[in-house]
């Protein structure tokens, strides 16, 4: 195995604060342009108080959002390694190197373990921070080894999508995670384990392709942008204007790509009440 190593073994519970929301003591919205203080802002879910407008959240306060208390982080050890030398605008290496020290993340995704409700469930969470939330070896394999975690523990899967798609730095190597990824989720299918895929802003690329679309429920948060190119590449190919909300949550929620929208206040009892369902 080439393209990532694991650094130790063994399961740690999460000490680190990995927070990809804003700090400072003052928002001023993407959307509505209206300032709030960040109290405002946390209490509200971590959206505008003006236009509820979604703040774009990080693995871990998601973990915070969900899980009832205490959580425990799953592979810790694996990290992505150079294994082509693939330089763009800087060495591969070196990008690694600068999102792991901007983030105090591993890479673009988290897994752990815990419970909503009292009841337990694997979660596995992308980070936009780490390279755009790109999937690449690591993440396929945290979501391989999340999968087999459910298999083995009879544990509910929900997988938080936030990508930009596969991660070209390592070329094939990422394309390869979106049929092991879906191959995995076959067995999860076959056995019974409800997978919960959950899309927020932005799920696109190949994981749009892949896993993000494979849930046995589908959801987004509201105005999450979805789908597999973007719309300025769909427009210039098809060569005409897109309907109003392409590509949006609500335009997919019509069109029988998603199963329901869940804004975040209610999240955490809407995956307990999926959990007590299944």
């Amino acid at each position: 195995m080439g393209w990532f190593k694991r650094l130790k073994d063994g399961i740690i519970t999460s000490t680190k604060d990995k927070k990809e929301a804003p700090d400072g003591l003052w928002y001023k919205c993407k959307n509505c342009k209206q300032a709030s203080t960040m109290k405002e802002v946390k209490d509200n879910f971590y959206k505008c108080p003006h236009c509820n407008y979604h703040i774009r959240i990080g693995s871990h306060d998601y973990f915070d959002l969900l899980f009832d208390g205490k959580y425990e982080e799953l592979f810790t050890d694996l990290i992505a390694t150079d294994f082509l030398n693939f330089t763009d605008l800087k060495p591969y290496d070196k990008r690694l190197e600068a999102a792991r020290e901007k983030t105090s993340l591993d890479d673009a995704i988290s897994v752990a373990h815990g419970k909503i409700n009292k009841l337990p469930i694997i979660i596995a969470a992308m980070d936009f921070s780490f390279i755009g939330g790109s999937m690449g070896s690591v993440v396929g394999e945290k979501i391989s080894l999340a999968i087999d975690f459910a298999l083995e523990n009879r544990t509910p899967l929900m997988v938080i999508s936030k990508s930009g798609g596969a991660r070209m730095m390592e070329s094939a190597f990422s394309l390869m995670q979106m049929a092991k990824t879906s191959a995995k989720l076959s067995k999860l299918s076959k056995s019974g384990v409800p997978y919960f895929s959950f899309l927020t802003d932005p799920t696109t690329g190949g994981v749009t392709a892949s896993f993000a679309m494979l849930g046995d429920i589908n959801f987004a948060e509201p105005e999450a942008l979805i789908g597999f190119a973007g719309p300025r590449v769909i427009k210039e190919t098809i060569k005409r204007d897109l309907p109003e909300g392409f590509q949006r949550s609500e335009f997919l929620l019509e069109h029988g790509f998603l199963d329901f929208i869940v804004d975040r206040k209610d999240l955490k009892n809407k995956v307990g009440d999926m959990l007590s369902f299944f």
